[in-house]
Protein backbone atom coordinates (compact mmCIF):
# COMPACT_ATOMS: atom_id res chain seq x y z
CA UNK A 1 0.00 0.00 0.00
CA UNK A 2 1.03 3.29 -0.76
CA UNK A 3 2.28 5.34 1.86
CA UNK A 4 0.57 8.39 4.03
CA UNK A 5 3.34 10.10 6.53
CA UNK A 6 1.78 12.77 8.84
CA UNK A 7 5.14 14.41 10.41
CA UNK A 8 3.98 15.61 13.58
CA UNK A 9 5.97 16.88 17.07
CA UNK A 10 5.43 17.64 20.71
CA UNK A 11 2.41 20.22 20.69
CA UNK A 12 0.81 19.46 17.42
CA UNK A 13 -2.55 20.37 16.54
CA UNK A 14 -4.58 17.28 16.98
CA UNK A 15 -7.21 17.71 14.23
CA UNK A 16 -4.55 18.29 11.66
CA UNK A 17 -3.47 14.64 12.38
CA UNK A 18 -6.49 12.81 13.18
CA UNK A 19 -8.75 14.18 10.21
CA UNK A 20 -6.49 13.64 7.85
CA UNK A 21 -5.77 10.12 9.22
CA UNK A 22 -9.37 9.13 9.25
CA UNK A 23 -9.51 10.32 5.76
CA UNK A 24 -7.27 7.90 4.24
CA UNK A 25 -8.11 5.03 6.93
CA UNK A 26 -11.57 5.31 5.04
CA UNK A 27 -10.06 4.13 1.92
CA UNK A 28 -9.75 0.75 3.08
CA UNK A 29 -13.46 0.44 3.63
CA UNK A 30 -14.02 0.59 -0.04
CA UNK A 31 -10.71 -0.69 -1.36
CA UNK A 32 -9.17 -3.15 1.48
CA UNK A 33 -5.69 -3.57 0.35
CA UNK A 34 -6.01 -0.47 -1.93
CA UNK A 35 -6.08 1.59 0.81
CA UNK A 36 -2.93 3.50 2.19
CA UNK A 37 -0.46 2.88 5.06
CA UNK A 38 -1.24 6.01 7.36
CA UNK A 39 2.16 6.33 9.10
CA UNK A 40 2.54 9.07 12.42
CA UNK A 41 5.96 9.82 12.77
CA UNK A 42 8.20 12.75 14.69
CA UNK A 43 11.89 13.08 15.14
CA UNK A 44 12.70 10.50 18.03
CA UNK A 45 9.40 8.89 17.87
CA UNK A 46 7.43 7.46 20.82
CA UNK A 47 5.12 9.69 22.68
CA UNK A 48 4.26 13.31 21.39
CA UNK A 49 1.11 15.09 23.11
CA UNK A 50 -1.57 17.19 20.92
CA UNK A 51 -2.68 20.49 21.50
CA UNK A 52 -5.68 19.02 23.58
CA UNK A 53 -2.64 17.09 25.45
CA UNK A 54 -4.08 13.84 24.20
CA UNK A 55 -1.20 11.43 24.24
CA UNK A 56 -0.02 10.28 20.68
CA UNK A 57 2.91 7.84 19.40
CA UNK A 58 4.47 8.03 16.85
CA UNK A 59 7.51 6.44 14.84
CA UNK A 60 10.98 8.09 14.46
CA UNK A 61 11.17 10.02 11.32
CA UNK A 62 14.33 10.12 10.94
CA UNK A 63 14.71 6.10 11.01
CA UNK A 64 12.33 6.53 7.59
CA UNK A 65 13.31 6.51 3.85
CA UNK A 66 10.84 8.14 2.07
CA UNK A 67 9.80 6.38 -1.27
CA UNK A 68 8.59 7.71 -4.15
CA UNK A 69 4.99 6.48 -3.61
CA UNK A 70 4.74 8.13 -0.20
CA UNK A 71 2.59 11.15 0.72
CA UNK A 72 3.82 13.53 3.06
CA UNK A 73 1.90 16.22 4.99
CA UNK A 74 3.71 18.23 8.00
CA UNK A 75 0.85 19.16 10.13
CA UNK A 76 0.90 22.20 12.08
CA UNK A 77 0.76 23.23 15.76
CA UNK A 78 1.22 25.52 18.83
CA UNK A 79 2.87 28.68 18.08
CA UNK A 80 6.41 27.82 20.23
CA UNK A 81 5.67 24.02 18.76
CA UNK A 82 5.89 25.07 15.60
CA UNK A 83 9.01 27.51 16.30
CA UNK A 84 10.54 24.39 17.55
CA UNK A 85 9.72 22.84 14.62
CA UNK A 86 11.10 24.95 12.16
CA UNK A 87 14.46 25.52 14.14
CA UNK A 88 14.79 21.37 14.42
CA UNK A 89 17.80 20.98 11.95
CA UNK A 90 16.97 17.02 11.23
CA UNK A 91 13.44 17.67 10.62
CA UNK A 92 14.02 19.99 8.03
CA UNK A 93 16.73 18.04 6.72
CA UNK A 94 14.25 15.20 6.43
CA UNK A 95 11.47 17.27 4.84
CA UNK A 96 14.14 18.66 2.59
CA UNK A 97 15.44 15.30 1.48
CA UNK A 98 11.63 13.82 0.90
CA UNK A 99 10.21 16.67 -1.41
CA UNK A 100 12.97 15.62 -3.71
CA UNK A 101 11.91 11.95 -3.89
CA UNK A 102 7.81 11.41 -3.05
CA UNK A 103 5.28 11.67 -5.08
CA UNK A 104 3.00 14.46 -3.00
CA UNK A 105 4.42 16.64 -0.35
CA UNK A 106 2.04 19.18 1.48
CA UNK A 107 1.63 21.17 5.17
CA UNK A 108 -1.54 21.20 6.66
CA UNK A 109 -2.15 24.35 8.53
CA UNK A 110 1.03 26.28 10.10
CA UNK A 111 2.77 23.09 9.08
CA UNK A 112 3.46 25.08 6.33
CA UNK A 113 6.44 27.06 7.65
CA UNK A 114 8.34 23.82 8.18
CA UNK A 115 7.91 23.16 4.06
CA UNK A 116 8.63 27.06 3.74
CA UNK A 117 11.98 26.47 5.90
CA UNK A 118 13.14 23.60 3.36
CA UNK A 119 12.81 25.92 0.60
CA UNK A 120 9.77 23.32 -0.69
CA UNK A 121 7.70 26.51 -0.93
CA UNK A 122 9.74 28.86 -3.03
CA UNK A 123 7.97 30.11 -6.29
CA UNK A 124 4.66 28.53 -5.22
CA UNK A 125 1.55 29.36 -4.46
CA UNK A 126 0.54 28.07 -0.85
CA UNK A 127 -2.23 28.50 1.72
CA UNK A 128 -1.96 28.06 5.91
CA UNK A 129 -4.31 29.16 7.91
CA UNK A 130 -5.66 33.00 7.76
CA UNK A 131 -4.26 34.34 10.88
CA UNK A 132 -0.86 33.41 9.77
CA UNK A 133 -0.70 34.40 6.17
CA UNK A 134 1.32 37.77 6.49
CA UNK A 135 3.31 36.02 8.92
CA UNK A 136 4.28 33.33 6.27
CA UNK A 137 4.85 35.33 3.46
CA UNK A 138 7.32 37.83 5.69
CA UNK A 139 8.96 34.59 7.00
CA UNK A 140 9.86 33.41 2.60
CA UNK A 141 8.94 35.89 0.60
CA UNK A 142 9.71 33.56 -1.96
CA UNK A 143 6.67 31.82 -1.32
CA UNK A 144 2.73 33.29 -2.85
CA UNK A 145 0.85 33.06 -0.04
CA UNK A 146 -2.83 32.44 -1.40
CA UNK A 147 -5.24 33.74 1.80
CA UNK A 148 -8.19 33.22 -0.10
CA UNK A 149 -8.16 29.81 -0.05
CA UNK A 150 -8.47 26.33 2.17
CA UNK A 151 -6.22 24.08 0.38
CA UNK A 152 -3.93 24.66 -2.68
CA UNK A 153 -2.33 22.41 -5.01
CA UNK A 154 0.96 23.59 -6.95
CA UNK A 155 2.55 20.39 -9.12
CA UNK A 156 3.16 17.85 -7.02
CA UNK A 157 2.71 20.37 -3.56
CA UNK A 158 -0.43 20.58 -1.41
CA UNK A 159 -0.93 22.83 1.67
CA UNK A 160 -4.37 23.33 3.04
CA UNK A 161 -5.18 26.23 5.37
CA UNK A 162 -6.35 25.95 9.12
CA UNK A 163 -6.88 22.64 11.19
CA UNK A 164 -10.51 21.03 9.55
CA UNK A 165 -9.19 22.52 6.29
CA UNK A 166 -6.47 19.10 6.21
CA UNK A 167 -9.93 17.49 5.92
CA UNK A 168 -11.12 19.07 2.84
CA UNK A 169 -7.50 18.61 1.45
CA UNK A 170 -7.12 14.43 2.59
CA UNK A 171 -10.34 14.00 0.44
CA UNK A 172 -9.62 16.35 -2.74
CA UNK A 173 -5.92 13.97 -2.66
CA UNK A 174 -8.17 10.87 -2.22
CA UNK A 175 -10.29 12.39 -4.79
CA UNK A 176 -6.94 11.99 -7.24
CA UNK A 177 -5.90 8.29 -6.57
CA UNK A 178 -9.59 6.80 -6.09
CA UNK A 179 -12.16 8.72 -7.74
CA UNK A 180 -14.65 11.17 -6.79
CA UNK A 181 -17.44 8.53 -5.45
CA UNK A 182 -15.12 6.73 -2.93
CA UNK A 183 -14.33 10.67 -1.84
CA UNK A 184 -17.67 11.49 -1.45
CA UNK A 185 -18.74 8.39 0.49
CA UNK A 186 -15.55 9.18 3.03
CA UNK A 187 -16.83 12.55 3.55
CA UNK A 188 -20.81 11.06 4.13
CA UNK A 189 -19.36 8.71 6.42
CA UNK A 190 -17.58 11.58 9.00
CA UNK A 191 -20.70 13.15 8.51
CA UNK A 192 -19.44 16.44 6.39
CA UNK A 193 -22.09 19.17 5.83
CA UNK A 194 -20.39 19.58 2.36
CA UNK A 195 -16.89 19.21 0.56
CA UNK A 196 -15.59 22.58 -0.09
CA UNK A 197 -13.49 23.23 -3.29
CA UNK A 198 -10.07 24.44 -2.68
CA UNK A 199 -10.68 27.99 -3.25
CA UNK A 200 -13.30 28.17 -0.83
CA UNK A 201 -12.69 31.30 0.75
CA UNK A 202 -11.41 31.15 4.65
CA UNK A 203 -13.02 34.68 4.80
CA UNK A 204 -15.91 33.28 7.12
CA UNK A 205 -14.21 31.35 9.38
CA UNK A 206 -12.08 34.24 10.42
CA UNK A 207 -15.08 36.48 10.71
CA UNK A 208 -16.47 34.05 13.19
CA UNK A 209 -13.38 33.66 14.91
CA UNK A 210 -12.33 37.17 15.24
CA UNK A 211 -15.81 38.23 16.70
CA UNK A 212 -16.72 36.84 19.91
CA UNK A 213 -20.36 36.49 20.43
CA UNK A 214 -20.44 39.34 22.41
CA UNK A 215 -18.83 41.96 20.19
CA UNK A 216 -21.53 44.01 18.54
CA UNK A 217 -19.79 42.85 15.40
CA UNK A 218 -20.54 39.15 15.08
CA UNK A 219 -24.64 39.54 14.68
CA UNK A 220 -24.47 42.54 12.10
CA UNK A 221 -22.02 40.42 9.89
CA UNK A 222 -24.47 37.54 10.78
CA UNK A 223 -27.18 39.58 9.82
CA UNK A 224 -25.52 41.22 6.64
CA UNK A 225 -24.74 37.49 5.26
CA UNK A 226 -28.09 36.31 5.95
CA UNK A 227 -29.97 39.16 4.12
CA UNK A 228 -27.45 39.85 0.94
CA UNK A 229 -29.98 39.78 -1.50
CA UNK A 230 -31.25 43.48 0.23
CA UNK A 231 -29.68 46.59 0.18
CA UNK A 232 -26.74 46.71 2.79
CA UNK A 233 -24.42 49.70 3.30
CA UNK A 234 -22.37 50.78 5.75
CA UNK A 235 -24.60 52.77 7.69
CA UNK A 236 -27.12 50.04 7.78
CA UNK A 237 -24.73 47.78 9.66
CA UNK A 238 -23.45 49.96 11.69
CA UNK A 239 -27.02 50.76 13.16
CA UNK A 240 -27.37 46.90 13.65
CA UNK A 241 -24.08 46.98 15.22
CA UNK A 242 -25.48 50.09 17.43
CA UNK A 243 -22.44 52.24 16.62
CA UNK A 244 -22.13 55.33 14.78
CA UNK A 245 -20.61 54.94 11.13
CA UNK A 246 -17.25 56.40 12.04
CA UNK A 247 -17.46 54.08 15.18
CA UNK A 248 -17.90 51.33 12.87
CA UNK A 249 -15.55 51.98 10.57
CA UNK A 250 -13.08 52.10 13.14
CA UNK A 251 -14.34 48.63 14.62
CA UNK A 252 -14.10 47.18 11.04
CA UNK A 253 -10.60 48.25 10.59
CA UNK A 254 -9.36 47.40 14.73
CA UNK A 255 -11.34 43.91 14.29
CA UNK A 256 -11.10 42.80 10.85
CA UNK A 257 -8.40 44.43 9.02
CA UNK A 258 -11.13 46.03 6.57
CA UNK A 259 -13.96 48.25 5.20
CA UNK A 260 -16.86 48.10 5.62
CA UNK A 261 -17.50 48.48 1.78
CA UNK A 262 -14.88 45.78 1.30
CA UNK A 263 -16.20 43.25 4.11
CA UNK A 264 -19.65 43.54 2.16
CA UNK A 265 -17.78 42.57 -0.69
CA UNK A 266 -16.13 39.93 0.64
CA UNK A 267 -19.52 38.21 2.20
CA UNK A 268 -20.96 38.53 -0.98
CA UNK A 269 -17.97 37.22 -3.48
CA UNK A 270 -17.87 34.29 -0.57
CA UNK A 271 -21.82 33.58 -1.13
CA UNK A 272 -21.20 33.77 -4.76
CA UNK A 273 -18.46 31.24 -4.65
CA UNK A 274 -20.14 28.38 -3.11
CA UNK A 275 -23.25 29.33 -5.47
CA UNK A 276 -21.00 28.84 -8.48
CA UNK A 277 -19.38 25.35 -7.18
CA UNK A 278 -22.09 23.52 -6.02
CA UNK A 279 -24.67 24.58 -8.36
CA UNK A 280 -25.58 25.30 -11.48
CA UNK A 281 -27.13 28.35 -11.15
CA UNK A 282 -25.81 30.84 -14.43
CA UNK A 283 -24.41 34.03 -13.66
CA UNK A 284 -26.89 36.78 -13.67
CA UNK A 285 -29.23 34.59 -11.22
CA UNK A 286 -25.82 34.29 -8.91
CA UNK A 287 -25.31 38.04 -8.85
CA UNK A 288 -29.10 38.70 -7.95
CA UNK A 289 -28.93 36.12 -5.00
CA UNK A 290 -25.48 37.77 -3.81
CA UNK A 291 -26.88 41.49 -3.61
CA UNK A 292 -24.35 42.31 -6.57
CA UNK A 293 -27.47 44.09 -8.94
CA UNK A 294 -25.48 42.72 -12.48
CA UNK A 295 -23.40 39.84 -13.64
CA UNK A 296 -20.52 43.22 -14.49
CA UNK A 297 -20.74 44.56 -11.27
CA UNK A 298 -20.35 40.50 -9.55
CA UNK A 299 -17.60 40.13 -12.30
CA UNK A 300 -15.60 43.05 -10.88
CA UNK A 301 -15.41 42.34 -7.34
CA UNK A 302 -14.55 38.76 -8.30
CA UNK A 303 -11.55 40.52 -10.39
CA UNK A 304 -10.78 42.38 -7.38
CA UNK A 305 -10.91 39.93 -4.86
CA UNK A 306 -9.59 36.29 -6.66
CA UNK A 307 -8.08 38.11 -9.49
CA UNK A 308 -10.62 35.87 -11.83
CA UNK A 309 -13.85 35.92 -13.74
CA UNK A 310 -17.08 34.21 -12.34
CA UNK A 311 -17.19 32.35 -15.32
CA UNK A 312 -13.85 30.93 -15.06
CA UNK A 313 -14.06 30.33 -10.93
CA UNK A 314 -17.16 27.90 -11.86
CA UNK A 315 -15.30 26.45 -14.35
CA UNK A 316 -12.89 25.12 -12.47
CA UNK A 317 -14.46 24.70 -9.04
CA UNK A 318 -18.45 23.03 -10.47
CA UNK A 319 -18.69 20.09 -8.89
Amino acid sequence: MPRVILVAFDGAQGLDVLGPAEVFAGVRRHHGPGGYDVVLAAVGGGRIHATSGVPLVARDLLRLRAAPSDTVLVVGGEDGAIRAAVASKPLVAWVERAARVVRRIGSVCSGAFVLARAGVLDGRRAATHWSACAQLAAFRPQVAVDANAIFVQDGNVWTSAGVTTGIDMALALVEEDHGRRVADAIAARLVLYTRRPGLQSQFSEALVAQTAASDPLGPAIAWARANLRGAIDAGRLARRAGMSLRTFHRRCAEQLGTTPAKLIEGLRVEHARTLLATTELGSKTVAARCGFGSPRRMARAFERTLGVAPRAYAALHRR
